[in-house]
């Protein structure tokens, strides 16, 4: 089955949801992180939350970045997606040793830490992006995603993310959910709500029992008629080029460029979220400095 979000809405328009379904998303993170069990359990959970919120956006080009440090083991956790859903992401410490909090309940909330922020930036075009912030909650990263929503946006919103793994280490099912409440929801579609998530409690058993995306919304929002909107395919999708890499070594100064020009090895630079990896040989970085030098003229003196 491909990875999806499905994306619904109550009859009156009160509700909003989305749901994820991402085995093959955060299995390929996986291989290409090479993350043992609870780094990849933070890093699938961290890339549907980032996955779920840039399905949200409207303009093609924009994008949502979430960026996680709590201080635990793990370090920093950042993750990209597009206005699609399709996501890159990485963790500064993919691994460190298995932590439960109970046989089979990988510990997250420890790898991750709670001492310090979830960061969302959102670029949309504009000549700023938007930059939100709050303090970690649980470092279990739905539970923050909710606090960022309420917190930032304002928008009351029920997260629940979920990965599972074999044990050979690969990742067996991986989804998670959002709902949230529209400006205008009474006391009535509140309770409905509160009652629904309360009812369908962890996703992780719902993914076992192989769950879909639709029939999570579909569980959840019981007391209300549910029009589903659409659905879109999702991926782990990683924008690095050697055209990007070259861009960015133009934007150095020119002093940096002539000493990385001097090694006669070159350089060799890797990207963070795919692990590919750009040789620059010392005439290329020559050819990068005199682009340099010539869109920057040396003034007289």
């Amino acid at each position: 089955m491909s990875d999806k979000i499905i994306r619904a809405i109550t009859s009156d328009g009160a509700v909003m949801a989305a749901a994820i379904s991402a085995k093959e998303l955060v299995e390929h993170a996986r291989q290409i992180h090479q993350t043992l069990p609870v780094a990849t359990a933070a890093l699938g959970r961290s890339l549907m939350a980032a996955s779920l919120m840039g399905n949200q956006l409207k303009g093609e080009g924009d994008t949502v970045s979430l960026q996680i440090k709590g201080g635990g083991p793990l370090g920093a956790i950042t993750c990209v997606s597009d206005s699609a859903g399709n996501v890159r992401g990485c963790v500064d410490n993919p691994h460190i040793s298995l932590m439960e909090q109970y046989p089979g309940k990988l510990d997250v909330g420890w790898a991750v830490g709670t001492d310090g922020t979830l960061t969302v930036i959102k670029d949309l075009g504009l000549k700023e992006p938007y930059i939100g912030s709050v303090p970690l909650v649980s470092g279990e990263i739905a539970e923050d995603v909710t606090s960022y929503f309420a917190v930032s946006e304002q928008f009351p919103t029920a997260c629940a993310l979920g990965v599972l793994i074999e044990r050979d280490q690969s990742v067996s099912a991986a989804g998670g959910y959002l709902i949230q409440l529209l400006p205008g929801a009474d006391d009535g579609t509140i309770d409905k709500v509160e009652a629904g998530v309360r009812a369908f409690g962890s996703v992780t058993p719902h993914l076992q029992s192989g769950m879909t995306a639709q029939e999570m919304i579909s569980a959840i929002l019981s007391d209300f008629e549910v029009e589903f909107l659409d659905e879109s395919p999702v991926e782990y999708r990683c924008t690095c080029s050697r055209e990007r890499y070259a861009a960015a070594l133009l934007s150095l100064a020119a002093d940096d460029l002539t000493e990385l020009a001097a090694n006669p090895e070159g350089i060799e630079m890797k990207c963070h979220f795919c692990g590919k990896t750009y040789r620059f040989s010392d005439r290329e970085l020559g050819t990068i400095l005199k682009e340099k030098q010539r869109q920057s003229p040396r003034r007289p003196s």
